[in-house]
């Protein structure tokens, strides 16, 4: 049962212009949903490290203030995984957005707290499950 032990992921809330970006996922772990960039953290890796790398991997943008957000407990049933999710927070700070993951992402889009697209990634789902707005 090894492979069941939670594992630690970091969502990164990237903020611009009153708006967050949310990428959609394929190819992985809650395929079709829309999500923040993130992804692992490594090994010696601290959160604000994993925050600014996961980043710009995965969208060319570059990001400041990061800072925590909160955490979050999600279990995938349907993949039999179980993650505990560091949100952290940042605001953007240069670069064009892109796809740089194009095997990972569909697309990436900026979207107010009050609209944001479905389905939405578990971890997204804990937030607004607990009332957690990365804006305010």
């Amino acid at each position: 049962m090894e492979n069941l032990r939670p594992k630690v992921g970091v969502g990164v809330a990237v903020i611009k212009e009153g708006k967050v970006l949310l990428g959609k996922r394929k190819n992985a772990h809650g395929e079709g949903t829309w999500s923040f960039p993130g992804g692992h953290l490594e090994y010696q890796e601290t959160w604000t490290d994993c925050a600014i790398r996961e980043t710009l991997e995965e969208t060319g943008l570059s990001i400041k203030n990061v800072r925590f957000g909160t955490v979050t407990n999600d279990i995938f049933y349907a993949e039999q995984k179980h993650y505990v999710t560091i949100i952290m927070l940042s605001d953007y700070e240069s670069g064009d957005l892109r796809i740089m993951e194009p095997d990972k992402c569909e697309k990436w889009e900026w979207f107010t707290w009050e609209k944001l697209p479905a389905p939405l990634f578990v971890s997204i789902q804990s937030l607004l499950k607990e009332n957690f707005n990365p804006l305010k």
